[in-house]
């Protein structure tokens, strides 16, 4: 069983880091408007009426525009052919004044299309989801790219509060596409020594008391548990599940991470909600930001997590 913590735990604040992403692409926005008569655009496509999805797409465009973006948004029905998708992306792709394609995931189960072919049809280069295969060649080879949003979230955290990586031992949990696998390549670009665990993994306790840094992306409530943690641990839990409470019709929510025994022993831990879940936006942003430099031959402002 691992020893408690004598020091406070460091809450890794999300709502506060990715305000400072916002407010700084605000800026930068101002100042690309004001030398080059140009304003970055982001454009997304919701397939279906499924409300968490409505939330995601409603939240992207209210903070695309609150940093002086501009957004669009276009609405398919559930049940669109994957050719009326793809015609939707082409479109965007030939239009000069969006610079950023997402298409919201999920699609939803009455849509015939495949998730994979859809990502496929984006240009690379206005991909701000960091799907295409393209992008994850390039994270993958350790070349400058557009990455998926979430991953770079945790990096940013991770680099803005612990800015020397180099070292360290870090557990990814999960090895999805949109998660685990990227923010595991992230990591190793940092010089972090890589250790990724899934549904197969055999002893995932010890490998957990072992690791310096976990990224837990599993979705399965408050799985990791305290007496699994190395002391002075990093914890960035990307897991978002909802919880129904016994004695009430409300409901509340949790990470993958046991949050209050964890914080007897890490060293520093992301809160549900309030951690990573900020930085997914924010991230976009700033590949949309990137995005519309780089198609225009002019070099990206960078974001410096320091500061």
């Amino acid at each position: 069983m691992s020893a408690e913590n004598d020091a406070t735990p460091i809450i890794i604040n999300g709502k506060k880091s990715s305000q400072k992403i916002r407010d700084w692409v605000k800026i930068e926005i101002i100042k690309l408007r004001e030398s080059y008569n140009f304003i970055p655009g982001l454009a997304v496509i919701l397939v279906g009426e499924d409300p968490a999805s409505k939330i995601y797409v409603n939240n992207k465009e209210k903070q695309s525009l609150e940093v002086g973006m501009n957004s669009w948004k276009y609405r398919l029905p559930a049940e669109s052919s994957e050719k009326k998708i793809i015609d939707q992306i082409h479109k965007l792709n030939s239009d000069d004044l969006v610079d950023g394609i997402l298409v919201q995931l999920p699609l939803p189960e009455k849509s015939s299309a495949s998730e994979r072919l859809i990502i496929s049809e984006i240009n690379p280069d206005k991909d701000v989801d960091g799907l295409h295969i393209i992008n994850a060649g390039k994270l993958v080879s350790g070349e400058n790219g557009l990455f998926p949003a979430t991953p770079s979230g945790c990096l940013h955290l991770l680099r803005e509060y612990f800015s020397d990586l180099s070292g360290k031992k870090a557990l990814v949990i999960g090895r999805s596409n949109l998660v685990g696998k990227p923010i595991a390549n992230m990591l190793l670009n940092q010089n972090c020594t890589v250790t990724m665990a899934h549904s197969k993994t055999k002893n995932l306790i010890n490998e957990c008391r072992q690791a310096d840094i976990i990224v837990a992306a599993i979705g399965i409530p408050e799985f990791i548990k305290s007496d699994w943690l190395k002391k002075e641990s990093i914890i960035i839990d990307v897991g978002i599940n909802r919880i129904e409470n016994s004695n009430s019709s409300k409901s509340h929510l949790v990470g993958d991470v046991d949050y209050q025994g964890a914080i007897k022993i890490c060293k520093a831990i992301t809160p549900v909600p309030g951690g990573v879940g900020p930085m997914t936006i924010a991230s976009l942003l700033l590949n949309t930001l990137k995005a519309a430099c780089v198609r225009r031959n002019l070099e990206p402002p960078i974001f410096d997590f320091t500061s």
